[in-house]
Parts: C-alpha cells; sequence; structure tokens
C-alpha cells in the first residue's frame, strides 16, 4: 500500500463528509416538504407540475397505494424508453441515421434504466441515437434515481411516524427529489464536466485522417450478419485497412452528470468513464467519484434529521464508512502488486513495480493504479455502474472486491435511495438478532419489530442472492450462456458471476470479456435487473406501513442504544456476515480459484 493511495482515499473521505452534512440539510427538508431557502420560485413550478398532472399534494397515502403509483410509473417509463428505440431511426437528433435497437436489447436497456441498473450491452455511440441518449436514458437517470430517494424518504417516516397509515405521497416525493435535488445538482455538475473538456454537443460524428493506417483482420460477416465459417468450422476472416478514424461527438456533459450523481452509470460511450470525452482529467475523475458516493452519504444526515435523532445518521455513516474503507485498501493492495507472470519472467519484483506501479493492465494512465482502484470500489459499493477502469483486467483479489461489495446489498453507501434503505433492512434484521440474544423484543427507533417487519425483510434480503445464484447457475448450463464467453474457467466463470451480481443488485457495471447483447443474456438479465430493484423495494415499502401504524415506544433503561459503536460493530457484522455465507461458494469457484491457479502458475 502506497503514501499516495492512503492519501488520496483520506482527501476523499474528507471532502466527501464536508460536502455530504449540508446535503443532508438539503435532503432532509426535501423529505418532510418544508420550504427551502433561495428556491422559493421552484416551488410555484413544484404546484405547476401538481395541477398539469392532476395530483393532490397533500393527499397522503398508504403503502399500498404508494407502491402502485411507484410500480405504474416505473412500469409506463420502461414501455416509453422501450418505444424510442425502436423507433429511434425515424425520430430526429439521428445524425448518424442509426438503426432501431433490437427487440431484446432494446428490452434490456428499458428494464436497464427504469430499474436504476444502466447494464449495456450494447455500445452507446454505435447503437444510441442523441434523441434516445437524451430523452429515454438520461430521462430515466433522473426518474430512477428520483424513485430510489422517494423509497428511502417513505421507509424514513415510517420510522419517524406516530401510529398513522401514511408513508407520503410517491408523486409528491419524486417530483420534489427530481426538482430540487437532481436537476440543480446536475446542471451545476454539467459546467463543471464542460470546464474540464467533456463535450457537449449535437454535431454529426467527425471523421479524422489516420497519420499511419492500420491493418487488421476481423471475421467476415455471412447474409445473415454473423460470421462465415469454412468447412473446418473455423471463422473465415477478412484483412482491412483503416485509414481514418470516426471520432464520435454528442450531448455527453449532460448525460454525465446525472449518471453519476443519480448513481446510474451508463455512459455515454462504450468505454463508460474511462474515454476521454466523458472523464478527461484527474479533477473531474476526482468529482466524478464524489458525486457517486455525495447523495447516499447526504441520506444518512438526512435520516438522523427526520427521525428526531441526529446520531442515528452518523451510525448508519460509521457502518458504511468502515466496511468501505476495508475494501478498498484490499483493491488498491492488491492492484498494486506485480503479476505473477513478471516475477516468472526473471524480473526484479522491486524495480518491476516501482517502474509499471503495479498492474496497470486496463487502466488509465492518467489516473493510474490509486485513483483506479478507489473508483472500482466506489461505483460497486454504490449502485452505480460507471468505470475508468476494466474490472476484467484486475488481480484476481483485486476484481473479488468490487464482486463481493455489489454482493453486499450495495448498502455501502449504495445508490440513490437505495443504499440507506438496504442499510437500515441490515439494521432491522441487526436489532432483531441482538433481541434474541438477550430475550427481548427488538426495537429500532422506538418502533418494535415483530413477525410481519422480518417476514417483508427476509424477502428483501434474500431476493437478490436468489436471482444471482439461479441466474449464474442458469448460464453456466445453457449452451446459449457460455457463447458468450471470451475467457475459459474460473474466470470465464467470474465473468457471469459478476454479470448477474452487477444486474439483481441494480450495478450496472460488467467485468467485461463476456458477450452479453444476445437475445438469451438480453432477456434473462432484465428479469435479474427489475425483480433486483421492484421486489426489494414493495417489501420495504410494506415495512415502512407496518412501522408508520405503530406507535414509537419511549427509551427505558432496557432498550438497546443503535446510535453508539457497540451497534455499528454488530451492523457491521450483520452485513459481512449475510454477504459471505450467500456467496462464499460461487466465489471460491471464480475469483478465489484463479487467485490459487495463477499464483500456482508461475
Amino acid at each position: 500500500m502506497t503514501q499516495q493511495s492512503i492519501l488520496l482515499l483520506i482527501v476523499f473521505l474528507a471532502s466527501l463528509l464536508i460536502l455530504a452534512y449540508p446535503m443532508g440539510i438539503l435532503l432532509a427538508k426535501v423529505g418532510d416538504g418544508t420550504p427551502i431557502r433561495g428556491m422559493a420560485w421552484l416551488a410555484r413550478v413544484e404546484q405547476g407540475i401538481y395541477r398539469i398532472a392532476g395530483v393532490e399534494p397533500d393527499a397522503a397515502t398508504g403503502w399500498k397505494s404508494y407502491a402502485f403509483g411507484l410500480l405504474l410509473f416505473n412500469g409506463l417509463g420502461a414501455l416509453l424508453v422501450y418505444g424510442i428505440q425502436r423507433a429511434q431511426a425515424w425520430l430526429p437528433l439521428n445524425p448518424q441515421a442509426l438503426p432501431n435497437v433490437s427487440p431484446d436489447s432494446a428490452f434490456n436497456t428499458a428494464v436497464s434504466f427504469v430499474s436504476n441498473t444502466n447494464w449495456q450491452g450494447y455500445s452507446g455511440e454505435q447503437a444510441m441515437s442523441y434523441l434516445t441518449q437524451m430523452l429515454a436514458l438520461t430521462g430515466q437517470n433522473f426518474f430512477s434515481a428520483a424513485t430510489g430517494m422517494a423509497v428511502a424518504f417513505a421507509l424514513i417516516r415510517g420510522f419517524a411516524a406516530r401510529s398513522t397509515r401514511s408513508i407520503g405521497n410517491f408523486w409528491v416525493d419524486i417530483t420534489r427529489s427530481t426538482l430540487y435535488v437532481l436537476l440543480p445538482l446536475s446542471l451545476v455538475f454539467a459546467v463543471f464536466l464542460m470546464g474540464q473538456g467533456v463535450i457537449q454537443n449535437f454535431s454529426a460524428y467527425q471523421e479524422a485522417t489516420l497519420v499511419d493506417s492500420v491493418s487488421y483482420s476481423q471475421p467476415k460477416p455471412g447474409a445473415d450478419g454473423q460470421p462465415l465459417k469454412d468447412a473446418a468450422g473455423a471463422v473465415v476472416t477478412e484483412n482491412l485497412v483503416a485509414k481514418t478514424q470516426s471520432i464520435a461527438m454528442g450531448p455527453v456533459a449532460s448525460q454525465e452528470a446525472i449518471k453519476m450523481l443519480g448513481t446510474n452509470g451508463g455512459g455515454f460511450f462504450n468505454a463508460n468513464s474511462a474515454h476521454p470525452y466523458e472523464n478527461p482529467t484527474p479533477a473531474s475523475n476526482f468529482a466524478q467519484m464524489l458525486s457517486i458516493f455525495l447523495i447516499p452519504a447526504g441520506l444518512c444526515f438526512a435520516f438522523g434529521r427526520m427521525v428526531g435523532d441526529r446520531r442515528q445518521g452518523w451510525a448508519v455513516l460509521a457502518a458504511m464508512t468502515a466496511i468501505f474503507v476495508l475494501m478498498t485498501l484490499l483493491v488498491m493492495s492488491a492492484e498494486q502488486q506485480i503479476h505473477p507472470a513478471l516475477q516468472a519472467l526473471g524480473v526484479d519484483q522491486g524495480a518491476s513495480a516501482l517502474q509499471a506501479g503495479g498492474n496497470m493492465e486496463g487502466k488509465e494512465t492518467r489516473f493510474g493504479i490509486s485513483a483506479s482502484a478507489l473508483f472500482a470500489a466506489i461505483t460497486t459499493a454504490a449502485s452505480c455502474g460507471a468505470v475508468n477502469a476494466m474490472h476484467d483486467s484486475f488481480m484476481p483479489l483485486g476484481g473479488l472486491v468490487p464482486m463481493v461489495l455489489i454482493q453486499f446489498g450495495e448498502v455501502v453507501f449504495g445508490g440513490v435511495g437505495s443504499g440507506l434503505y438496504g442499510m437500515l433492512i441490515f439494521a432491522i434484521l441487526a436489532v432483531f438478532i441482538a433481541g434474541l440474544m438477550i430475550g427481548r423484543t427488538p426495537e429500532y427507533l422506538g418502533k418494535k419489530i415483530q413477525a410481519y417487519e422480518m417476514k417483508m425483510t427476509s424477502i428483501a434480503i434474500l431476493v437478490t442472492p436468489v436471482l444471482v445464484l439461479s441466474g449464474t447457475a442458469i448460464a453456466v448450463m445453457a449452451d446459449a450462456g457460455l457463447a458468450g464467453l471470451a475467457n475459459p474457467g474460473a474466470h470465464g466463470f467470474s465473468e457471469i458471476l459478476y454479470a448477474f451480481s452487477s444486474a439483481a443488485n441494480n450495478n450496472g457495471s460488467a467485468f467485461a470479456g463476456l458477450s452479453a447483447n444476445t437475445p438469451f443474456y438480453n432477456t434473462l438479465l432484465a428479469i435479474a435487473m427489475w425483480l433486483g430493484r421492484f421486489a426489494m423495494i414493495v417489501p420495504i415499502l410494506a415495512i415502512a406501513g407496518s412501522l408508520a401504524a405503530k406507535q414509537r415506544l419511549t427509551e427505558n433503561e432496557g432498550t438497546m442504544p443503535t446510535h453508539g459503536p457497540m451497534f455499528v460493530g454488530l451492523l457491521i457484522g450483520v452485513v459481512l456476515l449475510v454477504g459471505v455465507l450467500n456467496y462464499v461458494p460461487a466465489l471460491a469457484l471464480g475469483p478465489v480459484v484463479e487467485h490459487f491457479q495463477l499464483s500456482s502458475a508461475h
């Protein structure tokens, strides 16, 4: 571990804390429905939206009505995104005349962006028109993030309420989250990114003449678009010479801003935040990392304010931070090790590590190992699929860390809203376990945790492991699942396991090496993404409704404190234990085996 890595992590966490505290104040006001100083003019816009939409902002609803509105809104959003992709060839703002997206890819992408997953089986600059990128994909970047914030506010109200059937109004929550938080922050951040060199235009792609021509070979396509094969079954290739390069243009900064702030991760370009037009400088890279965690960390402070005990927010934030620091140090350490293959060549370890800086494969030289490893930890701790390095090229143990962070349920800061409500579900489980240990009815924030809450908690926690492990099992047994693998053995298994972990936990990043833009993966991963999002949200809203209806009990000498170091330690232990128990066998077959194979081979 280098001093540079440790210093970068310290500066990042300090900057995050400084920015997240005032963000928590804003978020608490948004969730409480109180006026926000300096944004009075937006209040008039808000009321106008309610009048046009026919929404009664003062009409509070129970959890079932809240869930119905949420599912309806997101279901219609998925249909809209699907329709725009299927018709983009006939719609404006398509200077490259890109064709309509295939049905299975359009279905996968629609579910992906609505569920805040932003898994991309396509190359954005080669498949999506400017209109599709802006109206369909960027639009859902806002709405999916606002949906997560709305669910977090609903659950917080369940803890804060005193014997009521209402958990708020979904239409109000999503409107206020978008209007007062996501839009202003995205506007400011987009301007900053443009200042750093992120492009924002509607120009057609530019053709640049190469200084030196490039000769290459590629599979020769047949009439059906698939590679031709000879009599022996080998792929027929053709030799080509490239004299020009097509440089993609487009409205990138506007999508990049909400992609990060909303923990979406869907990149304008296939290379995502490794592309210089999306992430050109170390300053833009650091700002993007901060923006991913800004709202999730701010929601912890908002939680403490809304329940009337700021210590509760600090406790949740402490648990998240402790796990994050541990995992980040692990991935940084793994990536700063010399590759065993270099040792086998007889190269001096110290000199080689000094020259290469560790494992530079798959990383951008303008960021280096420390910033790339930190970015990988941040984007997988949050439900953000943005990447500035290829996780597929990480060392086996370095690749294991992002995968495990996803498999924790992305509650280590997590996505916008989803990280907080996911961690609160683990907090409910933690107090239940503690209650069993001391023989007392568990309580959290003055609300008794009883059988109904534990049933819903079990569903919310177990739905993603079931989707990940069953989806991986189906893929490794099906010929269509194995057909897309570029790597055999343990690494190939890791690619499939990572894909389903990313989809079901709504992360969206890929291990690479897996050709997932096929009807098989587009369909199976879309199912995992939809259920991973909404089969978790509905039980959480049910918990919110149940808690809201209960009396809030006063603390007494027998009440277990949920704001001290003991509870923070218990919460961390529960998160780690559940993650380990669910995935250890699968991880042993993937990155762990690969680590031992790599070490023993050299």
